[in-house]
């Protein structure tokens, strides 16, 4: 998996990267080709920082529908010769989930590009689960002998054909297949057999039994440790089943490391729930330090945990980290000092896609910390991450006066149905954009229903027809 290089956010390469509502305005107001030259790049260089949450297939779909634009690009990336060589979903599925919008909009060349790549692509099962929503029954019985001519009738076939139907997210295609004379039979003994394995898996767990003590559960998770499976969040679940008062002398001296690393992050963890006020926890954690132990305390919320918080929150490690986070999350007003430190610090010294930032632009907007919408703008410029460019966006709804008649407007064209939301409660009609999206948005059957309820918020009804 390639790390996406991102363009500088001031060009129009940069904004579509982003899945910014400017980058479908500046698309549309550019030449042509080079709007198309940006937008293919986008869909055959995946940009997400996190592909599995972040939204960009609608986004792109509703771009080449505005553009007319043609799908050479994307067939070429199907249909190139990486598709022998690798085999991630990754490479191909923001281009077959664009296709798929497209095929629901109507456009006929992306629905026989979506069937061509199932019967032939490497990653057929995700153009095949696009199809189950947008073809018809005919189409679809036509992929049934190059599908399952990948399966050949052996043991091991048999045993790929049986994950693949137990695994697929939609099972209209493998229902119809299964009515079809020559592959009824060996269907029914696939989803049959994928059914027993499935539970197989239910009656033989790997986990605590009846009787287990502290003890077990501890031994329990070093053995995860040792597979590379941690499990001290699970056992620490268990020690609050099995433990009794007199074996608390044990728990507190794992907790201080006496029993291995996996029974202090277990033991770490079952005493901030068990004992959340209790200072001698806050202590071993403040004395720990690492991972696990900054795990566990960002499990807290209660009384004590703020304010050690605000004895930690001007730590530079990751300690410091959660405590900045604990204060954005359920600090009050007079800890308004502190998130914006954090928030400013991690910019400054992360950069705008820092993972930490989440929690603090979140506890921006809770507190309405006015100060913090020049940052908040800047990180809803800079970021490269739609999830948290929505988040400042929320956040700047509640600490910047300019925002409806600023961001807002942009943000009825983002990627991110979350971010539109807020934009078609927030941005302001003076605009003359704004009444006409607001239209589109109410009227196109691929948009999300929130984001429709919101808009009829602001619409009259008559209006959105």
């Amino acid at each position: 998996m390639f790390e996406p290089v991102i363009a500088p956010s001031g060009t129009l390469l940069g904004l579509l990267q982003r899945g910014r509502g400017d980058g479908t305005l500046h698309a549309l107001a550019a030449p042509r080709p080079e709007a198309l030259a940006a937008l293919d790049e986008c869909v055959t260089r995946d940009p997400r920082q996190d592909w599995q949450v972040e939204n960009r297939s609608l986004y792109y779909a509703r771009l080449y529908l505005d553009l007319d634009g043609p799908l050479g690009a994307i067939e070429a990336h199907l249909f190139g010769v990486d598709d022998l060589l690798d085999e991630e979903d990754h490479r191909t599925g923001l281009a077959l989930s664009v296709l798929g919008h497209l095929a629901s909009y109507g456009r006929d060349d992306a629905l026989m590009l979506l069937r061509r790549y199932a019967a032939s692509g490497a990653n057929w099962a995700w153009a095949l689960d696009e199809l189950a929503l947008r073809d018809d029954d005919e189409g679809l019985r036509s992929l049934a002998d190059p599908v399952l001519a990948r399966f050949p009738e052996t043991a091991e076939g048999g045993a790929r054909l049986a994950a693949a139907v137990r695994d697929a997210y939609e099972p209209r295609p493998w229902s119809l297949w299964e009515e079809l004379p020559q592959y009824g039979q060996r269907l029914r003994a696939a989803r049959q057999q994928g059914s027993f394995d499935r539970w197989q898996r239910q009656l033989t767990p790997s986990g605590p039994r009846p009787g287990w003590g502290v003890r077990a559960v501890f031994d329990w998770a070093a053995d995860g440790l040792r597979r590379g499976t941690p499990l001290h969040v699970p056992a620490a679940r268990c020690l609050a089943a099995v433990a009794a008062p007199e074996d608390r002398p044990e728990i507190l001296a794992a907790a201080a490391g006496s029993l291995g690393e996996a029974a202090r992050a277990t033991a770490l963890h079952h005493l901030v729930l068990a004992e959340p006020e209790n200072p001698a926890v806050l202590d071993l954690i403040e004395a720990a330090g690492d991972e696990p132990a900054v795990a566990a305390y960002e499990r807290m919320c209660g009384p004590a945990a703020l304010e050690r918080a605000r004895l930690w929150v001007h730590r530079p490690d990751a300690l410091g980290a959660a405590a900045a986070a604990l204060l954005a999350a359920c600090g009050g007003a007079d800890d308004a000092g502190l998130v914006l430190g954090a928030l400013r610090n991690t910019v400054r010294g992360c950069g705008p896609d820092s993972a930490r930032l989440f929690t603090l632009v979140d506890g921006a907007g809770r507190l309405s910390i006015g100060c913090a919408a020049p940052v908040l703008r800047h990180i809803y410029r800079e970021t490269s991450s739609s999830h948290l460019r929505g988040r400042a966006a929320r956040a700047l709804a509640s600490t910047d006066p300019s925002f409806g008649a600023g961001f807002a407007v942009e943000c009825l064209w983002d990627c991110e149905e979350t971010t539109r939301e807020v934009a078609a409660r927030h941005a302001e009609t003076a605009d003359a954009r704004v009444a006409p999206r607001l239209r589109r948005l109410a009227a196109d059957p691929a948009e999300e229903e929130d984001v429709q309820s919101a808009v009829r918020s602001r619409i009259a009804p008559e209006s959105a027809v």
